[in-house]
């Protein structure tokens, strides 16, 4: 079951906000819970134990170091405890099947027999929830926050429905108050009703429109620049917009119950430099690998070189948590290359005109993506290599002749939404405060983009999010 789904606007979503206002304020931590593990559990009842598990795992580890004391050496005994088992679990399921394949690879080169392995399933939003763990674990021990003595709180922060799958990563104390007591209010689930409703279009309207573009360029044996480019640029919009589409659709979902999450996007293709993209760009991601990852690693503080050095670790790794998957460890190294290439021109004094920083960082993330997007490293190359020009120049007929006028009229559309802010100064209209007529479409515009994705929807099968195979 996905937000964009029958199934969760007319099942689940009814039901869950009935019994939730149905039930007193002091227990309304337990629908949660409850509603929560029976969405997970639609996709796989037996990855619902390992949720839980993980939860209870977590939970009495982090009751224990609590007893010692932060940073003690009994409490630091078992966070290694809590991170080797948390991570442990992500280890198993997401990366056991890459490590077998490419130790498979070695020794078949090598004239051996590979070795016989069942592929494992990754369990849906284990990558979240394992963060989730991880951070909650680190700030016990360091004293950041008192873990709650209620499981049923713990739980429910895990399980939430609305963040459980792809996020915003949000940590415990940044709701932690909220979990004991929340406020209500009918404007406050108007404004949670209003960001669902945008999300709901930006993932329905745009990303799922583009998808069959994004999927035929990538596919093509020999894309030509304007395919290659054509495929990329695609792609760059269609994951910003079923993305940042879901994070919108969380946080409209959680600010229904009372819950405000952290957000997740900022108008990251406006950045001018690819610090500041990472700055704007799954904002709760970037702060948990600077947070946990990054300054643990020392930071800036040890010299120049274990500054680059952190730099491009933290990258790597924050790549190969998105997928095990070679292409993944490049789009990391890519970044830290760039991030190390972007400090070293600051430190040295250099600076950057405004027009041209902004489109150069949009050229390094739409190069970026192609890996992200390419299902192995050669297929990559095909397509960079395409964007270079290697294979043609021209749109060539097996991608012209199938993309329909909708799709590309999706794909102007998209820009101007993402270039949209730049025009504030220049056209009135645009500007964050419109009034008049121009007040009353702004107003009506969520809920007429929701009904035309309803009626979209219909026509079409619902599409997972991008990230749910994170």
């Amino acid at each position: 079951m996905i937000f964009a789904s029958f199934e969760f606007l007319f099942l689940f979503l009814p039901l869950f906000t009935a019994v939730y206002f149905a039930t007193p304020d002091r227990f309304r931590n337990w629908p949660i819970l409850i509603l929560s593990w029976a969405f997970y559990a639609w996709w796989r009842v037996d990855f619902l134990a390992l949720l839980a598990g993980v939860t209870l795992f977590t939970f009495v580890l982090a009751a224990w170091m609590d007893r010692h004391g932060p940073r003690t050496p009994a409490a630091t005994r078992l966070l290694w405890v809590a991170l080797v088992g948390n991570l442990g679990v992500l280890a198993y399921f997401k990366y056991a099947n890459f490590g077998v394949e490419t130790f498979n690879q070695v020794i078949t080169a090598a004239g051996f027999t590979p070795m016989s392995w069942t592929n494992i399933v990754l369990p849906v939003g284990l990558s979240f929830y394992v963060l989730q763990s991880v951070s909650y674990a680190i700030d016990v021990w360091r004293g950041d926050i008192r873990p709650t003595k209620r499981f049923v709180d713990y739980a429910a922060y895990k399980a939430l429905f609305s963040q459980l799958i792809a996020g915003p990563i949000v940590r415990y104390a940044e709701i932690a108050e909220m979990l004991r007591h929340r406020t209500h209010s009918l404007a406050q689930f108007g404004a949670g009703a209003r960001r669902f409703m945008v999300g709901f279009a930006m993932k329905v309207l745009i990303a799922d429109t583009l998808s069959p573009v994004v999927d035929a360029a990538f596919a093509l044996p020999e894309p030509t620049l304007a395919d290659a480019w054509l495929g990329a640029v695609a792609y760059t919009l269609q994951l910003f917009f079923d993305f940042a589409g879901y994070s919108a659709m969380a946080i409209g979902l959680a600010l229904l119950y009372g819950f405000r999450f952290p957000e997740n996007f900022n108008h990251p293709y406006l950045a001018r430099s690819i610090q500041e993209f990472w700055q704007r760009w799954h904002m709760t991601l970037s702060r948990f690998l600077r947070d946990y990852l990054y300054i643990p690693l020392g930071g800036n503080r040890l010299g120049p070189v274990r500054t680059y050095v952190n730099l491009m670790l933290t990258m790597v790794i924050g790549g190969f948590w998105h997928g095990a998957n070679w292409t993944f460890i490049l789009w990391g190294f890519w970044h830290g290359l760039c991030l190390s290439l972007h400090r070293a021109w600051n430190q040295a004094g250099f600076r950057m005109a405004a027009w041209i920083a902004l489109p150069l960082t949009l050229v390094v993330a739409i190069l970026g993506w192609v890996p992200f997007r390419a299902h192995d490293l050669a297929s990559a190359f095909v397509m960079l290599g395409g964007m270079a020009g290697l294979h043609g120049v021209a749109l060539s007929d097996a991608l012209a002749l199938q993309v329909a006028p909708d799709q590309w009229w999706c794909l102007w559309i998209a820009v101007g939404l993402v270039f949209l802010p730049l025009g504030n100064r220049w056209w009135p209209w645009a500007r964050p405060e419109p009034s008049g007529l121009w007040r009353v479409a702004v107003d009506l515009a969520p809920l007429a983009g929701f009904a035309l994705s309803l009626v979209a929807l219909y026509s079409r099968a619902a599409a997972p999010f991008l990230y749910f195979q994170f």
